[in-house]
């Protein structure tokens, strides 16, 4: 059931979205309003998801929690609606603005960038509607209720620290960037290089400043440069989202290097767990999306009911490996559509 939806908000995104209005600035999609309540009963409140795209395997996972989440809630029409891009950062702040035109009661956000969304979400409160800022920060903390998240710093950290054990504490890295103004992989970035220069000296950074884009073929793109510059030098490679991920683990095997250079990548897709399988990706840090997208919306129901929330909200971040990716909690996040 829930991948017919996600189908549907697919063909919604990349449909509606391409139109502009008379000032130019891009249109929102029609939402999709495709989960409601399990059976019975009036709705009661219109809670608002805007992820920063819907084509990735990750917020299709965020969708599928957040739809979860509105079917056990019961009195919930849940509105899923997202940018055709990762990268359109004028087209999301359309979408959060005919959200609030539509008068929903709250809006789940993922900012595409922590800064450009700061003004729109001033506009829903002014409007008094609540916001939960899910995936990626916001920088204004007083214009939001909750933050839902994965700690990235950690997440970072924690790739730095596989990193440096397959190396054996030396050799030569790349971090292949994200996007600018992307606060969650901003905070990987950050928590990867700091770690590795606090813990394996030894571990040398020989790029960290190039961005792979928001697309899967500029990622590819960009690693073919960074593997025909660096050649030989190059003993590990730290790419930072799916998409990102899904790219340079291409360029490495048009290169035949995929299983000869230390790969860590960030987030699943079936892409990510046959190389894992493989040998072709040696680590791969995995996030909770089916929980990430569940408690935004629990949380916003909660604040709409007047209750109590945390400020911040963890969703937890793992290592999968092929020596653990058989085991229950590693096999869920690598495969969540499954359970």
């Amino acid at each position: 059931m829930w991948r017919r939806a996600i189908c549907l908000v697919a063909m919604a995104s990349i449909v509606g979205c391409s139109g502009s209005g008379n000032d130019g600035t891009p249109k929102a999609t029609k939402p999709d309003t495709s989960a409601g309540p399990a059976s019975g009963g009036g709705l009661n409140k219109r809670i608002a998801v805007v992820p920063k795209a819907a084509t990735h395997e990750f917020w299709k996972s965020v969708h599928f929690g957040a739809d979860k989440a509105a079917k056990e809630l019961g009195n919930v029409e849940l509105i899923w609606q997202a940018p055709a891009r990762d990268d359109n950062r004028d087209e999301q702040v359309a979408v959060v603005q005919n959200l609030i035109t539509l008068g929903v009661n709250g809006i789940c956000l993922a900012p595409i960038d922590s800064g450009a969304l700061v003004n729109v979400v001033k506009q829903t409160k002014n409007a008094g509607i609540p916001t939960v800022i899910f995936d990626s920060g916001l920088n204004d903390p007083d214009l939001y209720e909750s933050y839902v998240a994965t700690d990235n710093f950690h997440g970072g950290a924690l790739a730095a620290q596989e990193m440096g054990k397959r190396l054996g504490g030396k050799g030569n890295v790349i971090l292949l960037r994200y996007s600018p103004g992307s606060e969650s992989t901003e905070n990987r970035e950050r928590g990867f290089l700091e770690t590795i220069k606090k813990e394996f000296p030894d571990i040398k950074i020989l790029e960290s400043e190039q961005y792979a884009g928001v697309t899967e073929q500029s990622a590819m793109t960009k690693g073919q440069q960074l593997l025909v510059k660096f050649g030989s030098d190059v003993n590990g490679i730290f790419a930072v989202n799916e998409s990102s991920a899904a790219g340079m683990l291409r360029a490495l095997e048009q290169a035949d290097l995929a299983g000869k250079i230390v790969y860590i990548g960030f987030d699943s897709s079936d892409k990510m767990v046959h190389a894992l399988k493989e040998g072709k990706l040696q680590g791969v840090v995995l996030q909770d999306p089916v929980n990430m997208g569940y408690k935004s919306v629990m949380t916003m129901a909660a604040v709409l009911d007047g209750k109590p929330v945390e400020r911040k909200i963890s969703t937890g971040e793992k290592v999968a490996t092929k020596e653990n990716m058989d085991e229950p909690e590693i096999r869920r996040l690598l495969n969540p559509e499954q359970f």
